[in-house]
């Protein structure tokens, strides 16, 4: 590098968060510097299931999640690119009576809460919305308005749109340090030291040590969380589909392919930025989506993955200031659901670094819940 890089704001990570952030960041007239270790997109935001979802979300992230998706219904003015966005129906189905009853105290409150985009579906519409569903299923919780898009198409239209007003992306760098000198963050890499007035901390999966150079606890745990993809189907399914009673995300691409994740994990391993498949668990994933889809006991799995994510042990994120540091700032641990709140996290992150201020609903995230643990 020729003299030591400058900027406004110095973020520390490349995925949908940090691009999000930047991008947001640079439209409110700050100059950007994102420092990625490897490249955007790489991990947790390159790799997961693409769920573009306000249903079944903590009562605490539904406020962001509905701004989000505000954003996702007009994201190609954002970003120049549709992202492979679709919007269609999330279903969350009942496999019992029990179930139901779980999915209709949710949707009660919520309407408590004034959020009305979750409704509960019969068995009827459940069997309208979903035709190939298994007969055993009794309904369901939807969200109607919701939708799908490709996680690596859209971490990287944030990037060429950050780009082009004016961000710098450093990838290939590792941050190894963060120290405060006056006023200034000073950022050692593997490229050398950056400089920014602000710091925000968007490392995923290794945010916690920047949260510790910062002296701030953050328990955040490295989770890999596997998909699987199909051989090409004759098209049955025009939503996305999640279970209530097991873990599930379901969907079937245009080209007829059908994806196939929710909760099941591998091994992640950090230090290496590898992970590896948990077959035994993975066969859970396939058990389940049969259960709901009979018609998947015919498909033909032809390529699996597990991405490494951060995870916050209430399965939370931590978003908003540093409690030890002036003008540092945190936006983590998504615990594999972040992919949909990455448009308005980016928009609230800005509005908090250059105004100081957000009237974004983020107590609930704050690093200091976990001061003490």
């Amino acid at each position: 590098m020729n003299g030591t890089p400058m900027a406004d704001l110095i973020v520390v990570g490349g995925g949908l968060h940090g691009c999000s952030a930047a991008l947001h960041a640079a439209k409110r007239g700050l100059s950007v510097i994102v420092i990625e270790k490897d490249n955007a997109g790489r991990h947790a935001s390159g790799v997961n299931a693409g769920g573009v979802r306000r249903l079944g979300r903590n009562y605490a992230e539904v406020p962001i999640s509905v701004r989000s998706m505000e954003i996702w219904h007009r994201i190609g003015d954002l970003v120049d690119d549709d992202c492979g966005f679709q919007r269609c129906p999330q279903i969350k189905v009942a496999e019992t009576e029990a179930e139901l009853e779980t999915l209709e105290k949710r949707a009660a409150d919520l309407r408590e809460l004034g959020f009305t985009h979750e409704v509960i579906v019969d068995q009827q519409e459940l069997r309208r919305l979903l035709p190939a569903v298994a007969p055993h299923c009794v309904g369901g919780l939807a969200s109607l308005d919701d939708g799908f898009a490709i996680p690596y198409n859209t971490t990287f239209a944030f990037q060429r749109k950050a780009r082009t007003l004016g961000v710098q992306f450093f990838e290939k760098t590792r941050v190894e340090k963060v120290r405060r000198d006056g006023n200034d963050w000073h950022v050692d890499t593997s490229a050398g030291t950056f400089i920014g007035r602000n710091l925000l901390n968007c490392a995923g999966a290794w945010a916690g040590e920047i949260a510790r150079q910062l002296g701030e606890h953050a328990p955040i745990e490295a989770i890999a969380p596997m998909m699987i993809v199909t051989a090409r189907m004759k098209r049955f399914c025009d939503a996305v589909v999640g279970g209530c009673g097991r873990p599930l995300s379901f969907k079937q691409a245009e080209n007829g392919t059908v994806i196939i994740g929710g909760g099941r994990r591998g091994y992640p391993d950090p230090k290496t930025n590898k992970s590896e498949m948990r077959f035994s668990q993975l066969r859970y994933s396939a058990e389940t989506a049969i259960g709901i889809f009979p018609i998947m006991k015919s498909a033909t799995i032809v390529r699996s993955w597990a991405g490494i994510e951060g995870r916050m042990p209430d399965d939370i994120p931590v978003i908003g200031p540093s409690s030890t540091h002036e003008n540092a700032f945190h936006a983590f641990g998504f615990s594999a659901h972040g992919f949909q709140l990455g448009p308005a996290v980016g928009e609230l992150m800005a509005e908090l670094i250059a105004t100081g201020h957000t009237n974004a609903p983020i107590a609930p995230f704050s690093i200091t819940r976990f001061a003490h643990s």
